[in-house]
């Protein structure tokens, strides 16, 4: 009798654990099943949180049905417990496997910002300041401090910034962008000097850069800028004045107001190219690579003047006689929906298209 009774409870307790282990293998396979998600929602991880917390953290925010199962998988696999802090995103149909392996991986949400060519330092700025989930850590320091920071004490900030797109994280901070995009210039800046072509003006890559800022605002037309290199590497190897209306505008600051008067191109300023001789202190702009490479590699011919067509593009020339009517054609009559080369828009306002005086200045003898 006893023995019957011990072969009984052996029996139910077998029966016990059979369906125990039956109940914890179907539970573990809905951790396997895709996730249900009407949009991609971002899931943060702070640093040092346990994995139990980021389990029922799932399940509060109804990414996972039931965070048991995790902690269960967790508890088997505790190598699968090792999640990186930062920011996930998740999306329609992933299984709760899948977003424990993202978490594990650290493959973290990345956001991006754009700095455009032809934009200024201060346009850059902005950029970072208005950046979602990117930290602010620079907001309240000057041009100064940063250029330190980046490694580059004293430097003028301007033209010192690759425009690309930056990817970051949302533990990155606005200086891990400025310094990502300073040491892209540095490494561009140094390959494309390393390649010029022979018999130019420049003594330094720096002057080099300066140039392509000048470059670069002066045409939106890719198949233009060497052409715009050209006119200006011959005027200066003549030792002819740049007379370029870009440079103007940046030494004018806040006080250009979308045209170039009279006065404005009879002022002196250290970036006004129709009263100094040689190219500006500084550049002007945040020039791309092939403004850079075209500043390096000029086209050959013998025009010395352009003028703008009215549609973004230029029209060269060899004599000032023959600039002359190309200004009395494009400028003295000029169409409703003229405009020189395109002005790169700046951050959340729309671009103020320059109706400089290319009269006044491309009739002037240099």
């Amino acid at each position: 009798m006893l023995n019957k009774l011990i072969l009984m409870m052996l029996g139910a307790a077998m029966l016990t654990a059979s369906g125990t282990a039956l109940w914890v293998s179907q539970g573990l396979e809905t951790l396997d099943l895709p996730s249900q998600l009407e949009q991609p929602q971002l899931f943060a991880v702070p640093q040092g949180t346990a994995f139990s917390q980021v389990a029922r953290q799932l399940e509060q925010q109804n990414l996972v049905p039931d965070s048991l199962w995790l902690r269960v998988y967790g508890k088997l696999h505790p190598q699968q417990t090792l999640v990186k802090a930062g920011e996930y995103e998740f999306i329609d149909g992933q299984s709760p496997k899948n977003m424990l392996q993202m978490m594990i991986d650290g493959d973290t949400k990345h956001w991006a910002l754009q700095f455009i060519e032809g934009w200024t330092f201060a346009d850059a700025r902005k950029a970072l300041a208005a950046a979602p989930r990117l930290q602010q850590k620079t907001a309240d320091w000057s041009n100064a401090e940063i250029m330190t920071a980046v490694g580059a004490e004293g430097e003028h900030p301007e033209g010192w910034f690759f425009p690309d797109t930056y990817l970051f994280i949302s533990s990155n901070s606005d200086l891990d962008v400025l310094q990502r995009s300073f040491d892209r210039m540095q490494s561009v800046l140094a390959e494309e000097w390393a390649a010029r072509a022979a018999d130019l003006p420049y003594k330094t890559p720096y002057e080099a850069l300066i140039m392509a800022s000048i470059v670069e605002r002066e045409t939106g037309a890719a198949h233009e800028r060497k052409q715009v290199a050209g006119v200006f590497v011959r005027r200066m190897h003549k030792g002819m004045r740049l007379q370029t209306d870009p440079t103007v505008i940046y030494g004018m600051g806040d006080q250009y107001k979308g045209r170039i008067t009279r006065k404005d191109l009879q002022t002196h300023t250290p970036y006004n190219t129709y009263r100094i001789d040689g190219l500006p202190p500084t550049p002007i702009a945040l020039a791309g690579r092939e403004a850079i490479h075209a500043a390096l590699h000029p086209a050959d011919g013998k025009a010395l003047f352009f003028v703008a067509r009215g549609d973004g593009t230029h029209t060269f020339s060899h004599t000032l006689a023959q600039h002359q009517r190309a200004v009395r054609q494009f400028q003295l009559n000029r169409r409703s929906d003229y405009r020189s080369s395109p002005a790169p828009v700046a951050p959340e306002e729309d671009a103020t298209e320059s109706s400089s005086a290319h009269q006044e200045v491309q009739e002037k003898q240099p």
